[in-house]
C-alpha cells in the first residue's frame, strides 16, 4: 500500500520530534530520505522523494508534451551542482526521472511517460510551475 502525502508529513514530523539526525527508507514504490539541518546555509533540507504516477502524455503533433502534475517549484536536477535528469539530446523512457518538483518541502519525481529523445526544456529551473504547464517536448520513438 502506496504511503499518502499525508502520511509522509506525519513521518517528517516525528523525525523532526525525535532525536534522530537522518532517515533513509526504501521501497520499491518510494524512496525517503530525511536528514535534520545542522547548518542552515549548508545543510540539506529535509525532503521526501516520491514517484509520481506515470503522466499521460498530450501529443502535439510528433511532439509528446510532459506536464507538470502539480503546482509547485520545478528542479532540473537532484541537488544544487548536480547533473540535470535529462538535456536535450537525452534518449527517455516512461520511467525515466526527467526533474522534480518540489511542494510542501515534498520532492516529487517526475517521470517521462513517454519512449523518445528530449528536443525541448520549457521550464527553467527553481521556477514555480501550474499544473499542466509544459516542462519537456520529447520526440517520440517510431
Amino acid at each position: 500500500m502506496p504511503l499518502s502525502e499525508d502520511d509522509i508529513r506525519e513521518i517528517l514530523r516525528l523525525i523532526d520530534e525525535s532525536d534522530a539526525d537522518e532517515l533513509r527508507v526504501v521501497t520499491a514504490a518510494f524512496s525517503l530520505h530525511v536528514q535534520r539541518r545542522t547548518d542552515e546555509a549548508s545543510a540539506p533540507r529535509p525532503e521526501a522523494t516520491v514517484p509520481v504516477a506515470p503522466l499521460e502524455p498530450a501529443d502535439r503533433g510528433e511532439l509528446v508534451t510532459v506536464s507538470a502534475p502539480m503546482l509547485g517549484t520545478f528542479y532540473r536536477a537532484e541537488a544544487p551542482g548536480a547533473p540535470p535528469f535529462v538535456d536535450v539530446g537525452s534518449r527517455v523512457e516512461e520511467d525515466t526521472i526527467v526533474c522534480l518538483i518540489e511542494v510542501m518541502k515534498m520532492m516529487n519525481a517526475i517521470p517521462a511517460g513517454a519512449v523518445g529523445t528530449v528536443v525541448e526544456i520549457c521550464a527553467l529551473n527553481a521556477e514555480l510551475v501550474e499544473h499542466g504547464a509544459v516542462l519537456f517536448q520529447v520526440r517520440p520513438d517510431r
